[in-house]
């Protein structure tokens, strides 16, 4: 027979045996080697239920830890006894107990016939590996890792840190480039023993047991010395997601898996019924002969990484919280927000939601509670009016508002006066279109009817929580859109600024501005601001006001009469 199965199992013997057989039932030959952590009794029983297959044998057991020697030490055993048992095997198939062949064996017998001469076999220079995670390319051949990275990590760390700053590193062996790849290759006898029969195996074994996870470079560095001709990739589809795991296949990926045209397939989760039976039991709907081709659900795969690390827009998911950075934007469509508006105009909120048709909801993170449009304590969502609720993560309010709320425009106000902790999110939403008139915070306390002194008071605070707003605003980091204005300037020619915000929020050029919100009587606001500063309190975010009165008013003398001629 012209291939042989090796198979690493430390769990799931059910199914690994179940697969085993399998694979002896088209007479390949199966050298089986159970990890030295499943107890004895267990793997008593799992020898025992395997006597009856001739094709299938045991190899002495090895302790394999992740990362470590063991794996190496347990795939050589492994081989030798394959090599040394089965004189016909002329290709060497490495797979797990969780491995899971796609197509009939017959096709992957008939595919490797093809290819007598030919290595299968992930192996690239560390320089060209884009896929190690954790840090470590060609370090973990010029370190050493005496402590384990899974049981260990606080002292691995440590030593991985002493060793880079006293610049202690290990000699690589003469004439070795070291390589990386797939742990899962299937290797020609000559290239197999070639590598276990090297007269400089004791040196090369004795450097690779001090190599971090040399399952994934033992086989990968020294097949290059010896193959007449490599094909670096695996036949068996093995994918891993953002954080270096690998994939699981459930029931729900059969199609996926059929798709992929590969002929085995890893991981698969012990208790994907339909996957196991669909494979190993119904030759009939196996997939048809063809190129390995994983390519064709890569697409599918790194969708799925980018749905769990990016998300869509303006959703943070669970996967991705309380992760800083890990958020795809802080909401997921633009808004409007107001500042200083309604201070100034008496009727702001119901003239924008006339003239641009949006949900204008008031001062949503006032202190007392949302002020939500309409007046409603709940909308969309659940999302209810309460501070506490609100407050508890404010950037995360605003999200699900602009979520649950998709296909509306949303505007709301926000001041001096509300709760300030949202302000950095504000800041750094591109979806966020801020309009400022800095100062209005003083119409409010002009028009109150409170003790100076107190409003002296309330007006330096307010002054000094907008000041720190409009630093955050003017940050290198803003992305929001942001305009500023004076209230001074503002007042001076509203229907400019007024026709930018509305013609902003519907997305083009709207038609003129007929009419204005109705603007706060001002007389005497002049003086209201000369008496702030009389008092030790500079008003300067308001801009300059006369002081008889605020606006310049039209003169109620009547005009001389004239004739024309």
């Amino acid at each position: 027979m012209s291939l042989g199965v090796i198979m690493l199992v430390h769990t799931a013997l059910g199914r690994a045996e179940q697969v085993a057989r399998h694979w002896a039932a088209s007479g390949v030959p199966v050298v089986i080697h159970v990890d030295k952590k499943v107890d004895r009794k267990t793997y008593k029983e799992f020898r025992a239920a395997l006597n009856d297959e001739q094709e299938i044998i045991f190899s002495k057991r090895h302790y394999c830890e992740w990362g470590g020697w063991g794996i190496t030490a347990a795939t050589q055993l492994a081989a030798e006894r394959m090599l040394e048992r089965f004189s016909d095997v002329r290709h060497v198939f490495l797979a797990s107990g969780s491995c899971l062949p796609l197509r009939p064996v017959s096709e992957l017998i008939g595919y490797l016939d093809a290819r007598p001469r030919t290595d299968f076999i992930e192996s690239a220079t560390t320089s060209d590996v884009p896929w190690t995670v954790g840090g470590l390319d060609i370090e973990r051949f010029t370190l050493r890792f005496p402590f384990s990275w899974k049981t260990q990590r606080g002292l691995f760390d440590k030593y991985v840190a002493l060793q880079r700053k006293i610049g202690l590193k290990r000699r690589i062996p003469a004439g070795l480039v070291p390589h990386m790849g797939s742990q899962w290759w299937c290797l020609t006898r000559q290239t197999l023993s070639a590598i276990l029969e090297d007269p400089d195996r004791h040196i090369n074994d004795r450097y690779f047991r001090k190599v971090w996870i040399p399952d994934e470079s033992y086989f990968q560095t020294l097949a290059r010395q010896y193959s007449s001709k490599i094909e670096s990739r695996s036949l068996t589809l093995s994918k891993f997601d953002f954080q270096g795991k690998p994939h699981i296949f459930y029931d729900d990926h059969l199609q996926l898996l059929r798709r992929s045209d590969c002929f085995v397939a890893r991981k698969i989760w012990p208790h994907a019924d339909r996957v196991y039976q669909a494979f190993l039991t119904d030759e009939a709907s196996a997939m048809k002969q063809a190129e390995p081709n994983p390519g064709k659900i890569d697409r599918i795969f790194s969708k799925a990484v980018e749905r769990r690390t990016r998300g869509r827009p303006g959703l943070i998911m669970q996967s991705r919280f309380p992760n800083k950075g890990w958020e795809n934007g802080v909401t997921c469509a633009p808004y409007s927000v107001f500042h200083g508006f309604t201070e100034l105009f008496e009727d702001f909120e119901p003239w924008l939601s006339k003239a641009t048709g949006s949900k204008v909801h008031g001062h949503i993170f006032a202190k007392d509670r949302a002020e939500f449009a309409n007046g409603q304590t709940v909308i969309n969502g659940g999302l209810s009016d309460d501070p506490l609720l609100r407050d508890y993560s404010g950037a995360a309010f605003l999200g699900n508002l602009i979520w649950n709320t998709r296909g509306e425009h949303q505007c709301f106000q926000f001041g001096p006066q509300d709760s300030q902790k949202v302000t950095e999110k504000l800041c750094s939403d591109a979806n966020a279109q801020i309009s400022v008139i800095t100062g209005s915070w003083a119409v409010p306390l002009f028009r109150s009817n409170r003790n100076f002194s107190e409003l002296r008071r309330e007006a330096a605070k307010l002054q000094r929580i907008e000041n720190a707003f409009l630093t955050q605003l003017r940050n290198q980091w803003t992305k929001a859109r942001i305009r500023i204005w004076t209230m001074a300037e503002f007042i001076e020619r509203p229907m400019e600024p007024l026709q930018t915000i509305i013609d902003e929020i519907g997305g083009a050029p709207q038609s003129r501005l007929k009419e204005a919100p109705k603007m706060a009587d001002l007389t005497g606001f002049g003086q209201f601001l000369q008496n702030l500063k009389n008092q030790g309190m500079h008003p300067h975010l308001t801009g300059d006001f006369p002081i008889d009165n605020g606006i310049a008013t039209p003169s109620k003398k009547p005009r001389r009469p004239y004739l024309v001629k």
